[in-house]
C-alpha cells in the first residue's frame, strides 16, 4: 500500500491505474479529478498548465511529464494524421506515468488548417452570408472532419468586432456588429461542441488599437467594451457552449490582456461564470516582459498571468517551458490557483471522454474529410457570401450564349486565394477554370482569353497592354482584383494595391462591359474606378469550390444574397467608419469629404426585387420585462427566384446616456419565387432594449423607441414606434 503523502509527491513508480479512481468513468468528474490531482507533481501539474505545436518525432524526453496538448502538423493524408495521433495518444496514456490523455488542438477558422480538410468561404465570408442556419452547417462539416482526425480544440473562432477595416484581419471576424457577430459565434461555437470538440472563441478582449492596427493597446472605457466587444463572447461562451477562450496579445487600460485580472478573473470567470479554461495566444505571455515589459521575467510574466486567471500558456516550442517553470514549482503561484487550473483542463479532458477512449479510426478520417458533401456545402456556402455591389443597367446576370468573346484579366482568377488560415494542398478551383467549364474554349480562337494583366503588386506595362488588348477584342471582360492583408499585415491605404484601378478604367475605357469581381477580407476604397465599372461583385475569400460559386452568380444559377458585414468607406481618411456610432457633438462629415460611406453595413444588390409592407408592432406600449412583436410582409414583385435578407433596427429617442444612431436587433434571411410573400416576425424584448446605465448597470428605461425595418442600414423600408412604460 502506499501512503498518501508518496502519490501526492508523485513517487509511487508504476501504480496500477486501472483500478485508481480517476480511472473510473461511473465516478463523478468531480471525484475523479480530485483524485488525479491529489496524485500529481507539480511538474506534472504545470505540464498541464503548458501547449505547444509538437510531436514525438524527436523523441520522447521532453514528454515524459505529459503535456496540455500538442498541435502536430505532420504532412500526410486525413487517415495518417488520425493513425499519427493515435500513435501519440497512445504514448501518453501509456508511457507516462499517470497516463494522462493529451488535448490536440488546430486552427478551423473556415476549415481545418490540414491537408485534405474541406476549405470553406473565409470568417467574413460566411458573415456576409447572414445566415445562422447555413454558419451551422457549415460548421457542422468542419468539426466532423477535425473530430474524425483526433484534434480535440479548435483555436476558432474569432469574434473580434471590426470596427477599423485597416486591420489586416478583418477577414477572419464576423464583421463590426455585435448582434450579428454574437448570432454566428453561437452557431459555430455549438457545432463544434456538440461534436464533442472544444471552440476557443479570440481573442479576448479586443485584439486592434488605434489605426486598425494589429495588437496595439486598447484604451476603450468598460462601457464600450460592454456595449461592442463583450457581446460575442458573452453569447459564444454562454450560449454557445464554449469550453475555452483565448486572450488577446495587447493591452487594456494598461495592462496586457493575458495578466489583467479585471478580465480574466473579475469579468470572465467571477461574473460571467465561466468554468472552462483559458489559454493565452501563441507567446503572448512572453510578451508580458519583452514587450509590454510588465515584468522582469519569463517566471514573473508566467506569474503575472497565472495570477490574474490565465490557466494555459501556449507557446511555440517545448524548450519555452523552461522559461515559466520556475513560477510554478518554485511557489511563486499560489496553490490554490495551480491548482483551480489544473482542474479545469482535467475536468474537460474527462468531459471529453480521452481517458476512456483518446483514439479515432482513420477510415472515418478518410471518409470525413473533403467528403463530396462538404465540396457541395462549400459551393453553396460561398455564393450565399458573394455581395454584389454594383449593376449597371442589370448587365448581371449573364445569359448562356450572349457573349461571343470573354476576356479573363488578372492572377486571382487563376490563384484562387484562400484567405488566413486555410490548409495547405486543398482542391481548389479557380474563377478562369470555372468560367472556361461553363463557357468552353481555352485557345485565342475560341471564346474565353485570359490576360494576367497587372496583379496586386506594380505589374508590367506590357501586361497590362496586353490586357486591355484582349479586353478591346472581347464582348465581355471579367476583371479579377485582389488586396493584400492578413495577420501583421495591417493596410494604411484601402484601395486596390498595384496598378490595378488604372486596368479597370482603362479596360473600361475600351466601351467592352467590364465585371470586376473583388477577392479580399476586408473593405476596400473604390472610389476612382467604380463609376467606370458596370458591374462589381464582392466575392471575399470564398473557398475551394469559389471560381464555380462566382460563376454560379455572374449566370444567374444563384441570385447573389449576400449583404456587407462592414462597411465600406469612401476613402480611409473617413476610418474608422461604422453604422452604429454614437451621435456627434456637431459635425459628421469633413471638409474634401462627406461623412456617409461608398456603401453602408447591410448593403447588397440582387437579381430581383423585394417589396416590405404591413410593418406592425404589437403590443405598442410594454413593460420594462416585456416583449413586443415586430411583424411585416416581404414580397418578391422581381422577375426571378431570390432571397433577401430583412434587417430590424433600433434607436432609442430619449435615453439616460448616449445610444448609438442606429442599432441592429434582428435579422432573417428568407426566399422567395416571384410573386410569393411571407411574414417575417422578430421579438423585441429587455434583450434587444436594455442599456447600460451610468453605472453600467443593465437596464430597460422608459421611453419610446423607433422601429426600422429594411434591407440595409441605410435602406429602410418601414418604420414603427415601441414604447416602453
Amino acid at each position: 500500500m502506499v501512503c498518501a503523502g508518496l502519490l501526492a509527491c508523485g513517487r509511487d513508480p508504476a501504480p496500477d491505474t486501472g483500478r485508481l479512481p480517476y480511472r473510473d468513468p461511473a465516478l463523478p468528474i468531480e471525484r475523479r479529478v480530485e483524485d488525479l490531482l491529489a496524485r500529481m507533481t507539480q511538474e506534472e501539474k504545470f505540464r498541464q498548465l503548458f501547449m505547444v505545436p509538437g510531436d514525438l518525432a524527436d523523441g520522447t524526453e521532453p514528454w515524459k511529464e505529459g503535456i496540455f496538448g500538442l498541435q502536430v502538423r505532420r504532412a500526410g493524408s486525413a487517415r495518417q494524421a488520425a493513425e499519427d495521433l493515435n500513435a501519440i495518444q497512445k504514448f501518453f496514456t501509456e508511457e507516462t506515468r499517470l497516463g494522462i490523455p493529451i488535448i490536440p488542438f488546430e486552427e478551423a477558422l473556415h476549415g481545418l488548417v490540414r491537408p485534405g480538410a474541406t476549405a470553406f468561404p473565409q470568417a467574413i465570408g460566411l458573415s456576409a452570408a447572414w445566415d445562422v442556419d447555413l454558419m451551422s452547417e457549415v460548421a457542422a462539416a468542419i468539426a466532423t472532419e477535425t473530430r474524425s482526425r483526433g484534434i480535440r480544440q479548435v483555436l476558432s473562432p474569432v469574434v473580434n468586432i471590426a470596427r477599423d477595416v485597416r486591420w489586416g484581419r478583418v477577414e477572419e471576424t464576423y464583421g463590426e456588429d455585435p448582434l450579428l457577430a454574437s448570432r454566428l459565434a453561437v452557431a459555430f461555437v455549438r457545432a463544434f461542441e456538440e461534436r464533442g470538440v472544444i471552440a476557443t472563441p479570440k481573442h479576448f478582449v479586443a485584439n486592434v488599437g488605434a489605426g486598425g492596427r494589429d495588437s496595439y493597446p486598447v484604451a476603450d472605457g468598460e462601457r464600450y467594451l460592454r456595449e461592442v466587444d463583450f457581446p460575442p463572447f458573452f453569447a459564444a461562451l454562454c450560449e454557445g457552449g464554449a469550453r475555452s477562450i483565448m486572450t488577446a496579445y495587447n493591452s487594456w487600460d494598461g495592462v496586457p490582456c493575458t495578466a489583467n485580472r479585471r478580465l480574466l478573473t473579475d469579468i470572465l470567470k467571477a461574473e460571467w461564470g465561466f468554468r472552462g479554461f483559458v489559454i493565452s495566444d501563441a507567446n503572448a505571455v512572453g510578451g508580458i516582459n519583452d514587450l509590454h515589459r510588465t515584468s522582469d521575467s519569463f517566471a514573473e510574466s508566467g506569474r503575472q498571468a497565472w495570477e490574474s486567471g490565465l490557466d494555459v500558456i501556449f507557446q511555440t516550442e517545448i524548450g519555452h517551458a523552461g522559461l515559466f517553470r520556475e513560477a510554478i514549482t518554485g511557489g511563486r503561484v499560489s496553490s490554490a490557483r495551480v491548482d483551480d487550473a489544473v482542474r479545469r483542463v482535467l475536468k474537460i479532458k474527462m468531459e471529453l471522454g480521452l481517458f476512456e477512449d483518446p483514439f479515432v479510426d482513420p477510415d472515418e478520417a478518410e471518409r470525413a474529410n473533403g467528403a463530396a458533401a462538404h465540396r457541395a456545402l462549400a459551393r453553396r456556402a460561398a455564393a450565399a457570401s458573394l455581395v454584389l455591389l454594383e449593376n449597371a443597367e442589370g448587365l448581371l446576370p449573364l445569359r448562356t450564349g450572349d457573349r461571343r468573346a470573354i476576356a479573363v484579366v488578372g492572377p486571382d482568377a487563376v490563384e484562387a486565394r484562400l484567405g488566413g488560415y486555410s490548409g495547405p494542398g486543398v482542391r481548389k478551383v479557380s474563377l478562369l477554370e470555372a468560367i472556361r467549364e461553363r463557357v468552353g474554349g481555352s485557345s485565342p480562337d475560341t471564346r474565353v482569353r485570359y490576360a494576367e494583366g497587372c496583379g496586386r503588386r506594380a505589374g508590367r506595362a506590357a501586361d497590362l497592354d496586353e490586357a486591355v488588348r484582349i479586353s478591346l477584342a472581347s464582348d465581355l471582360a471579367i476583371v479579377a482584383a485582389g488586396i493584400e492583408e492578413g495577420e501583421g499585415r495591417d493596410r494604411a491605404d484601402i484601395r486596390l494595391p498595384g496598378r490595378q484601378a488604372e486596368m479597370i478604367r482603362r479596360i473600361a475605357a475600351t466601351g467592352t462591359p467590364t465585371v470586376v469581381v473583388i477577392y479580399g477580407g476586408s473593405a476596400v476604397d473604390m472610389t476612382d474606378w467604380i463609376d467606370d465599372a458596370d458591374a462589381v461583385l464582392m466575392a471575399w475569400y470564398p473557398g475551394e469550390e469559389g471560381g464555380p460559386a462566382v460563376a454560379d452568380v455572374l449566370w444567374g444559377d444563384a441570385n447573389p444574397c449576400g449583404r456587407l458585414p462592414v462597411t465600406f468607406p469612401r476613402a480611409a481618411g473617413q476610418l474608422p467608419l461604422v453604422y452604429n456610432h454614437k451621435p456627434t457633438g456637431r459635425f459628421d462629415g469633413y471638409l474634401d469629404l462627406p461623412g456617409d460611406p461608398l456603401f453602408p453595413f447591410g448593403y447588397g444588390l440582387s437579381y430581383t426585387a423585394f417589396e416590405y409592407a404591413d410593418l406592425a408592432v404589437t403590443p405598442g406600449t410594454i413593460g420594462a420585462d416585456g416583449t413586443a412583436r415586430a411583424s411585416c410582409r416581404i414580397t418578391n414583385v422581381g422577375p426571378v427566384a431570390g432571397a433577401e435578407i430583412v434587417q430590424l433596427y433600433i434607436q432609442d429617442t430619449l435615453a439616460s446616456v448616449t445610444r448609438p444612431v442606429l442599432e441592429l436587433k434582428g435579422f432573417q434571411k428568407v426566399g422567395l419565387e416571384p410573386g410569393a410573400s411571407a411574414k417575417i416576425v422578430f421579438d423585441l424584448g429587455p434583450r434587444e432594449l436594455a442599456l447600460l446605465d451610468r453605472d453600467i448597470k443593465g437596464t430597460v428605461e422608459p421611453g419610446e423607441f423607433r422601429i426600422f425595418v429594411g434591407s440595409s442600414s441605410r435602406d429602410i423600408r418601414l418604420r414603427g414606434v415601441l414604447g416602453v412604460k
